[in-house]
């Protein structure tokens, strides 16, 4: 984390200043503005030797925030420009989208900065009581900030079909706490059907136990997956439909309820509150696939944890839970799970397709 440049002053991070050496510099020139742009701020002159405030930077903790709210937004695009100068003047990075329906987004930062757009947030009236899911992480996870106005906040196709209300999506699937996960598989037994409401390749390094996995490349697919008939015998036994963080499923379990699933259930704040309560050793098995250059996370004590699931495995047989991109990157944009020595040879840096497969042999002989 670096001072920020604004308005001819160096901003010095909160995580910074509460040091006594740091009164001492202010002294030679800085001034202190409270309550500037709502944040209570400590600025310096340039007077400040720029190299003496860079020995802080290993000072700041880092952080990445996981939201999202579902409520009427009448001028989406008002909303777009608060947002994206909040998270300017914060530092943060990562993607936020707006709709008529509500917002969704994955910030990082450091964590005072977090905090304090957090606070922000909750200021506007529809978003007083929104959740915030935090992980180890920060603004280097992501390679800019992207504030964008979309139809629908998850792309499934259906903006028509979604209806919101103050309360959160019309229609949806029953919120359950992770253990009241439980006790419903406890009660219900083998009768309970887990329903993965991610893109299939998420699936590949971690599930529920026994999950039906739609076959399912993005969001777009699964209205059609649901009017299949492929997943009729389900409707009248009770679903729990889960995801990363929940957003995708408060979607899918309307969808689902709209089309005659008759008992539907969604894990409430997702994959990621379940494993936060219970670690490798409830019905989790694997790691969780993430939207950002971590690309997955694991629970507990990670992969050395004596419950944990290893679901995830290379081409070659080797345990792995990192997706790599295929070496045709110009006609294939698969990420592939592929273990480190078969990612580091260019003749099996591939996705297993004949045509990518040639690809990398043309690659491997050119490299020679």
């Amino acid at each position: 984390m670096k001072p920020h440049l604004l308005m001819g002053c160096v901003r010095i991070p909160a995580a910074w200043r509460l040091r006594s050496e740091l009164v001492g510099a202010c002294r030679l020139g800085a001034c202190y503005l409270p309550g500037l742009f709502g944040f209570g701020e400590v600025f310096v002159g340039f007077g400040v030797p720029y190299c003496w405030l860079l020995g802080w930077e290993g000072m700041s903790l880092g952080k990445i925030l996981l939201f999202y709210k579902f409520t009427p937004i009448a001028d989406p695009q008002a909303m777009r420009l608060w947002q994206r100068d909040l998270c300017e003047l914060l530092g943060l990075t990562g993607r936020i989208l707006i709709s008529e329906h509500g917002i969704n987004g994955t910030l990082g930062g450091d964590m005072e900065d977090c905090k304090r757009y957090v606070r922000k947030f909750r200021e506007y009236p529809g978003f007083k009581d929104t959740e915030f899911k935090w992980s180890a992480g920060g603004a280097d996870d992501f390679p800019k900030l992207s504030v964008k106005v979309r139809d629908e906040i998850v792309a499934f196709g259906a903006p028509q079909e979604l209806r919101v209300d103050e309360h959160g999506v019309v229609g949806g699937g029953v919120h359950l706490k992770p253990e009241e996960v439980n006790q419903l598989v406890a009660d219900r037994g083998d009768d309970v059907v887990f329903f993965d409401g991610r893109n299939a390749m998420e699936a590949q390094i971690g599930k529920f136990k026994n999950a039906v996995v739609p076959d399912v490349r993005t969001t777009h697919d699964f209205i059609r997956e649901l009017e299949s008939g492929k997943y009729d015998w389900m409707k009248d036994r009770p679903v729990v439909s889960y995801c990363t963080g929940g957003i995708r499923c408060e979607i899918l379990s309307a969808l689902m309820k709209n089309r005659g699933f008759t008992e539907v259930y969604q894990i409430d704040g997702g994959i990621v509150r379940y494993g936060e309560k219970y670690g490798n050793h409830g019905l989790w098995e694997g790691s969780l696939y993430v939207f950002d250059k971590r690309m997955h996370m694991e629970f507990g004590l990670g992969t050395k944890d004596p419950g944990f699931v290893q679901l995830g495995h290379c081409k070659c047989g080797k345990p792995t839970n990192k997706f790599e991109h295929c070496v045709n990157e110009d006609n294939c944009r698969d990420l592939v799970l592929m273990c480190e020595d078969c990612y580091a040879n260019p003749a099996t840096r591939h996705c297993g397709r004949e045509e990518c497969a040639e690809v990398a042999a043309q690659v491997a002989a050119v490299a020679g």
